[in-house]
């Protein structure tokens, strides 16, 4: 009996212990799902990961309207748990398919208000940049051609199709791709709602070249980037230019490449992260929500995805500084105004341009 009452008496005690230790809680997944496009480096994405015991999981998936068509389909069983990517063309769509929870982070004080218009606390701007016709200088060097500084300019004979018919520009399909999107509301600004297609109508029978999303756009018809490609111009972003220099293969005094950004010929995208309704992880989102903000990520950006940070202390590298560009006067278009006509835009441009 004495044995038994000694072993009953140290299971208690070692119970006792046990109860009160404090257990390292197991790591858990966060899940982003983003744009193709989306990129951060792995020091960024390990130290949220230590300091939130959490692993981080990015599903790419597609351009950012695939990528938003997929949040949508899947919002009565989110495959994620946090949406990067989508931008103030896309936006309201988001907020109408009520796709998202509702999330202020405290830091969103310090953010300049021309990126919290529209939002309606349902996501967070994380960054900017402006979409822009981007062309190759040493293709019209080669031929004593002085590249076009306007939108007009575009439909000028000497920017025309070749003998085979195909066209300079090459642009993306605004129902698929978010530049191209921007590129269409750039010409909307630009021309008005009552004669916008004429625009367009007059750019196919330049010979324009359409393309469902950026990456096809930039790496296989433009013919700065692939070496290859038939176009000499192409819808991009401002900061391009600054890639071409930070990824060349040879050191590079001066880009390649350069950005027709006159008044009225970019259209200043910006991009949003939210929470998606449905996840599991609130609190674990809230927290990326702000890390996001923080100037670790913001400082990150410039170099992972070509974009400007929203957070006004965040510091810019030196490339990004000497090559990138920006527009002094991007298009506008009022966010309500997108929100009412983007759909009814888009079939449009598709009756002209994809029959």
């Amino acid at each position: 009996m004495k044995i038994l009452a000694r072993a009953f008496l140290l299971f208690l005690l070692v119970s006792l212990l046990v109860g009160c230790a404090k257990p390292t809680p197991a790591a858990g997944t966060l899940t982003v799902m983003t744009h193709d496009s989306f990129a951060v480096s792995e020091a960024v994405v390990k130290e949220f990961e230590t300091e939130h015991n959490v692993t981080l999981v990015f599903i790419k998936s597609g351009d950012t309207g695939a990528a938003l068509n997929r949040a949508i389909l899947t919002k009565s069983a989110p495959q994620a748990d946090v949406f990067y990517g989508i931008d103030n063309t896309f936006l309201s769509r988001g907020i109408q398919e009520d796709i998202f929870e509702s999330y202020t982070p405290a830091k969103l004080a310090g953010i300049p208000a021309e990126f919290t218009t529209g939002t309606m606390g349902k996501v967070t701007p994380i960054d900017y940049a402006d979409v822009c016709i981007n062309y190759d200088k040493a293709w019209f060097a080669e031929r004593g051609l002085v590249a076009p500084v306007s939108l007009e300019d575009l439909l000028k004979p000497q920017y025309g199709a070749g003998t085979d018919g195909t066209g300079l520009l090459v642009v993306e399909n605004p129902a698929t791709s978010s530049p191209g999107l921007a590129f269409l509301l750039a010409t909307v600004s630009e021309y008005g709602q009552q004669f916008y297609l004429e625009y367009w109508r007059d750019l196919k029978a330049q010979g324009v070249v359409v393309v469902n999303d950026w990456e096809t756009a930039y790496y296989t018809n433009f013919s700065a980037s692939s070496g290859q490609g038939l176009q000499p111009m192409v819808v991009s972003y401002a900061t391009s230019p600054a890639a071409e220099v930070i990824y060349a293969s040879t050191p590079l005094d001066e880009s390649p490449t350069a950005s027709i950004t006159a008044p009225g010929t970019c259209f200043r995208q910006v991009e949003y992260a939210g929470i998606l309704k449905g996840t599991q992880n609130l609190e674990l989102a809230q927290r990326f929500i702000d890390y996001m903000l923080d100037i670790r990520f913001q400082e990150d950006m410039p170099l992972q995805m070509f974009v400007y940070p929203v957070n006004p202390d965040a510091s810019l590298p030196e490339e990004f500084i000497r090559f990138a560009q920006q527009a002094d006067e991007p298009a506008v278009l009022d966010p309500v105004l997108i929100a009412e006509n983007r759909d009814n835009w888009i079939t449009e441009w598709s009756e002209v341009m994809l029959p």
